[in-house]
């Protein structure tokens, strides 16, 4: 009669262990993928008339939560498209004074005047994606990356 107990006493301590069978390196915390432990801060997107969009191309990793800033000086009217990019994310939020956006998607984003916003996502879909101004031709208003 005592068996029954003890093996259920067992089976409830090895449990937690089961979640690491799994080959999870336990680097996430509670939150998952919306662990501070698993979140990167990108360099940001200037959208300002004739300048570079970023330094670099950006490599992310998928399952890596990350935030970037976009800042727009008011120079011009500008957007920045990018679907394909927007599609192989889980955007987790959009930051614009103060006020977050949870959207179920997007396809792009246009700065009428000076201002910031702030994008919280998690890489999904492994490939080759781009964001960049419309209508521009010139490489520095491209930002190639690249979803491992």
């Amino acid at each position: 009669m005592m068996l029954k107990p003890c093996l259920a006493a067992l089976l409830v301590a090895a449990l937690p262990l089961s979640a690491l069978a799994d080959g999870d390196d336990g680097r996430l915390g509670l939150a998952g993928l919306l662990s501070g432990k698993n979140k990167e801060d990108l360099p940001p997107i200037i959208l300002s008339a004739g300048m570079p969009l970023a330094d670099a191309p950006w490599v992310l990793q998928s399952g890596t939560y990350y935030e970037f800033e976009i800042q727009g000086d008011g120079s011009q009217e500008l957007a920045l498209v990018g679907p394909e990019f927007f599609r192989a994310i889980w955007i987790d939020e959009i930051v614009v004074e103060g006020l977050e956006i949870r959207p179920l998607g997007l396809d792009s984003v246009e700065f009428d005047e000076a201002g910031e916003m702030e994008i919280g996502f998690v890489a999904i879909k492994p490939g080759r994606y781009y964001l960049k101004v419309p209508g521009s031709t010139g490489e520095t208003q491209r930002l190639e990356i690249t979803i491992k």
